[in-house]
């Protein structure tokens, strides 16, 4: 008898900035505010729970 395993809830997304268009990596359960590591603009605001995801996401990982 095997167990089923839950998938996570949270992921990593790639991002790119809508201010510089630099891409990166965030966490999707982001427990404080990412900047752009380019131009300083907020990319993500934390909310207890998922991320509010102030840039378009190029690409989900698991």
């Amino acid at each position: 008898m095997s167990a089923i395993i839950p998938e996570p809830e949270s992921k990593f997304y790639k991002v790119k900035c809508p201010e510089c268009s630099h891409e990166m990596v965030i966490f999707s359960h982001a427990k404080m505010r990412v900047k752009c590591l380019r131009c300083d603009a907020v990319i993500a605001e934390p909310t207890g729970g998922k991320a509010i995801i102030k840039a378009e996401i190029i690409e989900e990982y698991q």
